[in-house]
């Protein structure tokens, strides 16, 4: 068996181990893989999708970075949309619906065929610490690998129970065992850990659904990939369905309360408070007399639908019962029952900004560990830490994202900085400077870093370039070019915008919210002129534009508070600095900062209970 050395071994085959596993096999590493169940690589426990408000973010993000979820999404799409579009660019999310099966076997197809990387069908159950460093793992069934880095990516599987109302069952997934011993070995080492809660939603047949009475989701006419590397979705879109449910819905789901693990006592993990359970929901929001529910294929050739906004731990008798007085599902036969699964996780305080773990060097956390909800937030974990395991290896410094360069930033800053003692999901609101982390420049912030790293191609990364050239030139000559009245007001009076009464640059004339910049180049004014036509030429190029050129205030605005926000970050915190011996310093802010052990002040300040009182008095300190 060869399995006895790795530079790196990775616990754990969902999204975060998928992405972590490749990156550090591409930066040269050798990398073995532990999953229990190798036909379960990539599955998606819950809601067969992929992106999502600030989580399609997150996504182009990986993929700037040279991650895979967006090529998976990209090949295994049913339907694709992006959300928001009614309003500001900062908050545009692309979202796809995913073929379940299909993803797995694409997500697979990956590892299997990925260079240096190796699968290993077992469950790791003992970490082998000396010194405080990392030197190797023991598998249930007594292999006994050495590595100089570990990745524990474990998703919803330490200790997990599933419950369906008062009966529950070792899991953590349907039909899929927990995963035992590993919470005991990090707790020996010292770890905290904690518990939480997520649930699912039934399953129905497709055939047994009436579709008429719902309101028809169909996706983008022009759907637009998530991947940077993806030239276009050539797929055919399948539907989704809305429906609601009402007073009598919510009656029924009444009658099962006491039979409710959530609601008795039996559940004692604390659940996401963004993505409650529809018995959660009607008692949060009693004054609300529907709620959504989306009927969503599981795939192309599957008569398996995900009720999503039904996540439920009731009696599986009393979601039978409720979900036949929703409209369209009055003769539905169910599948699967939903479930709620508890689950350990560890408190992120314990992990450091590059999500290696204070107490055991070598060792790194990723994913609903750290106490995180969702496939993205996993996925952008995975690759962040499957990049600095491999930067330690080759004694290369961590790589931190900043709040102001990516959301893979911001979720990671707020995990270390703020802890969470609920499922941690991914919102725009998060992002102080969401307007320069749009979904559409991922690869304008990211890109260089991963191919630094050698994860992004020569040619893709050389494409960029290009473009950055183009996007240049091309707001060179729209903040520059004077637009006389006769050239545009025919078009203005078009749209019902102000006609001219002089000349105006460009650039004001694009500030207009109901100018297109795409339209106005289209003009024969404009095609007779010295424009730069490659660059006009490129949609994303006129986007990038017309984005930077509307926004511009604002944006001017973000990067003079990030350049603030960078003075601080700058100031940095030595590692063994004892904040015990700064007296001055409340009694919480001693012990979140002993506890954190932040490496600059603009990390301290981030921190939870620290004040900017303590801030002064430990810049006075530092620079004493």
């Amino acid at each position: 068996m060869n399995y006895r050395s790795y530079d790196i071994i990775v616990a754990g085959a969902g999204h975060a181990g998928i992405e972590a596993s490749l990156a550090a096999a591409r930066m040269g590493c050798s990398v073995l893989l532990a999953t229990m169940d190798i036909a379960a690589v990539g599955r998606m426990s819950c809601n067969p999708a992929i992106g999502g408000t600030a989580k399609g973010n997150l996504v182009r993000e990986i993929d700037a970075l040279g991650g895979e979820m967006a090529k998976i999404a990209d090949a295994t799409g049913i339907q694709f949309r992006m959300l928001n579009q009614s309003k500001g660019p900062a908050v545009w999310s692309p979202r796809s619906q995913n073929d379940r099966e299909a993803y797995s076997v694409e997500a697979r197809k990956h590892v299997e065929t990925q260079n240096n990387l190796h699968i290993l069908q077992d469950m790791i159950t003992e970490i082998h610490v000396e010194h405080g460093e990392l030197r190797g793992v023991e598998t249930a069934t007594g292999v006994m690998v050495a590595c100089r880095a570990l990745v524990i990516s474990s998703g919803t599987f330490l200790n997990a129970i599933m419950h369906t109302g008062l009966k529950s069952r070792v899991g953590g997934r349907f039909n899929e065992p927990p995963a035992v011993g590993l919470t005991a070995s990090l707790e020996k080492l010292g770890f905290v850990s904690g518990r939480l809660k997520t649930g699912t939603p039934p399953r129905v047949d497709s055939r047994s659904v009436d579709f008429q009475d719902m309101e028809e989701q169909q996706g983008d006419p022009e759907p637009q990939p998530f991947s940077f590397q993806t030239k276009e979705v050539t797929s055919n879109q399948i539907s989704c369905y809305l429906t609601y449910t009402n007073h009598r819905t919510h009656e029924v789901l009444r009658t099962g309360f006491d039979k409710s693990p959530l609601f008795t006592g039996l559940i004692k993990g604390i659940g996401p408070r963004y993505c409650p359970s529809i018995e959660d929901k009607i008692v949060r929001f009693a004054d609300k007399e529907r709620h959504q529910i989306f009927l969503e294929p599981e795939g192309r050739n599957t008569n398996v639908v995900y009720v999503n906004g039904f996540s439920t731990s009731l009696p599986a008798e009393i979601q039978y019962e409720a979900m036949k007085t929703v409209p369209g599902l009055e003769h539905v036969d169910m599948l699967r029952p939903g479930y709620a699964v508890e689950y350990d996780f560890f408190p992120p305080h314990q992990v450091n900004l590059s999500l290696e773990t204070h107490l055991v060097k070598g060792l790194f956390f990723a994913g609903q560990i750290n106490g995180t909800s969702g496939y993205e937030e996993a996925a952008a974990q995975g690759i962040m830490a499957g990049i600095n395991a491999a930067l330690r290896v080759k004694g290369r410094d961590p790589f931190v994202i900043k709040r102001s360069e990516g959301y893979i930033g911001v979720m990671i800053d707020d995990l270390v900085n703020k802890g969470t003692d609920e499922p941690y999901r991914m919102f725009t609101s998060r992002a102080e400077y969401r307007l320069m982390l749009r979904q559409d420049n991922a690869d304008r912030r990211l890109m260089k870093h991963g191919h630094n790293f050698g994860l992004i191609p020569n040619h893709v990364y050389d494409s960029l370039l290009a473009r950055e050239r183009n996007i240049q030139r091309l707001s060179s000559y729209v903040a520059t070019k004077s637009v006389p009245p006769y050239a545009m007001n025919s078009y203005l009076e078009s749209i019902g915008s102000s006609k001219l009464s002089e000349n105006e640059t460009l650039s004001q004339l694009v500030k207009r919210q109901e100018v297109n910049l795409g339209e106005v180049l289209q003009l024969e004014y404009f095609r007779t002129d010295s424009l730069p036509s490659d660059a006009a030429s490129d949609k994303d190029v006129v986007r990038q534009v017309e984005i930077e050129t509307k926004y511009k205030g604002y944006i001017d605005r973000q990067f003079e508070e990030i350049e603030r926000f960078d003075r601080f970050e700058k100031v940095e915190i030595p590692d063994e600095f004892d904040f015990k011996k700064v007296r001055s310093l409340s009694h919480e802010a001693t012990e979140k900062l002993t506890r954190v052990r932040p490496k600059s002040i603009g990390q301290a300040g981030r921190i939870s209970g620290v004040s900017p009182a303590d801030i002064s008095i430990l810049m006075v300190y530092l620079h004493g």
